[in-house]
């Protein structure tokens, strides 16, 4: 029922709560609709894994890590010799007592003011040893960081047949085709960042490993949409 008033026209209550009920169901079905898409597509995505196994991230960077090997060579190298010149070359420059006479050491100061300024007696057991050992722990150090680098740093992610199981292989100076490779089910790998929020790597977690394994930003997403989906949704672990 309609009532004019004046130049509008008024409906009656029920007519006004079909119309409310009439927009209700297109914007639901709107949303129904939407929602099935999405849904469609995911699982058109995980028929297609069934069929064959999918490369869904790539990036070789064997010559970078070549060259950071032999970096890694050199200062440790470099730090060897510095930590074998200091145990055989320093020799001890503290004085002696010959015939009752008290001889004046030879030792180093460091040439600073005040209560900074002491002798050094740098071939001392002290001194030597320490400098021995630091020189040893700087060259270990670097090519440690060095090898943590090269084996958590992602060269390929392949999503096998049927989507359950994911190998997640390592860059290596060697070749691409000679890095580690890390073969676990999809429920144990997560992404604790989404990749187009990052700058520079994205953070790959895999279960029972204790760091990060880290996806270049440089290197090729070939399914970004089933990436998303598998390998870089958040899971907790």
């Amino acid at each position: 029922m309609v009532w004019m008033t004046g130049n509008r026209a008024c409906l009656s209550l029920p007519d006004r709560r079909k119309m409310n009920c009439r927009r209700t169901f297109f914007r639901y079905s709107r949303l129904a609709t939407l929602f099935s898409l999405s849904w469609f597509r995911s699982r058109r995505a995980f028929k297609f894994t069934k069929s064959k196994d999918v490369t869904l991230f790539e990036h070789d960077r064997t010559r970078f890590f070549r060259l950071l090997s032999i970096f890694c060579g050199g200062q440790f190298v470099f730090w060897t010799y510095l930590a074998q010149f200091a145990y055989t070359g320093l020799r001890d420059t503290g004085g002696t007592k010959e015939k009752g006479k008290t001889k004046t050491p030879s030792t180093a100061t460091t040439g600073l003011a005040g209560m900074w300024s002491f002798e050094m007696n740098l071939g001392s057991n002290t001194w030597r040893y320490g400098f021995t050992l630091g020189c040893l722990t700087i060259g270990a150090g670097i090519v440690g960081l060095g090898a943590l680098f090269c084996r958590r740093s992602v060269s390929k992610v392949v999503l096998h047949q049927g989507g359950r199981m994911v190998t997640v292989c390592t860059q290596s100076p060697l070749g691409p085709s000679q890095g580690r490779r890390i073969t676990v089910p999809l429920s144990h790998v997560a992404c604790h960042a989404h990749r187009q929020e990052t700058t520079s790597f994205i953070p790959l977690r895999v279960k029972g490993h204790k760091f990060y394994f880290l996806l270049d930003k440089e290197g090729t997403v070939n399914n970004a949409k089933l990436f998303d989906i598998t390998v870089g949704a958040y899971r907790p672990l």
